[in-house]
């Protein structure tokens, strides 16, 4: 089988109306993929910068993947949330990467992997509920941050952006005719 090898971080998060930041994460793979080593999903702490807009993480990325094909490449999925001055998460916005097919090291300076953050728009009322008693529009199925066709239905707004490092190791995948 061949494998795939991720070693990076979620950095930080910069460009939300807020400061106040955490990020849950996790892994989407198709049905070739098997999870060998490392945790599919998880969550950073709450940074609370005073100085300028970003929110660093440096939350550890570390995965081992095995495979027979490559449908269904990996992908890292977000949603950041806000941690307000009264304690509530408000849900900022969700987004997707694909893991890099590329060996080496990838980050936001070289190879960008710099995932962008939208949310849903809801309506009017909406928009009241959410500045008197917080939250906001959410998705019913998070399953549709990653699948494209189904996002072409959805009205959103850019919230921010997320910056990843990560280090790709790929094995054996030439064994299997397969030059990356």
């Amino acid at each position: 089988m061949a494998e795939l090898h991720v070693i990076g971080q979620i950095d930080c998060a910069y460009g939300f109306p807020e400061r106040d930041l955490f990020c849950k994460w996790g892994i989407n793979t198709g049905g070739a993929w098997r999870l060998i080593e490392g945790t599919a999903e998880g969550q950073t702490q709450v940074d609370c910068p005073t100085i300028g807009d970003r929110a660093y993480f440096c939350h550890p990325i570390d995965l081992h993947f095995a495979t027979k094909g490559l449908q269904g490449w990996p992908k890292i999925h977000l949603q950041v949330w806000n941690y307000d001055w009264v304690g509530r998460n408000n849900l900022y916005g969700y987004g997707f990467c694909h893991i890099p097919t590329s060996s080496g090291y990838h980050n936001a300076c070289r190879t960008i992997v710099e995932i962008a953050i939208w949310r849903p728009v809801g309506s009017l009322i909406d928009h009241i509920s959410s500045t008197f008693v917080g939250g906001g529009p959410h998705l019913r199925k998070t399953d549709i941050v990653y699948n494209p066709s189904d996002r072409f239905f959805l009205q959103t707004e850019s919230m921010g952006y997320v910056s990843v490092n990560l280090n790709v190791i790929l094995r054996g995948f030439d064994k299997f005719g397969i030059e990356m």
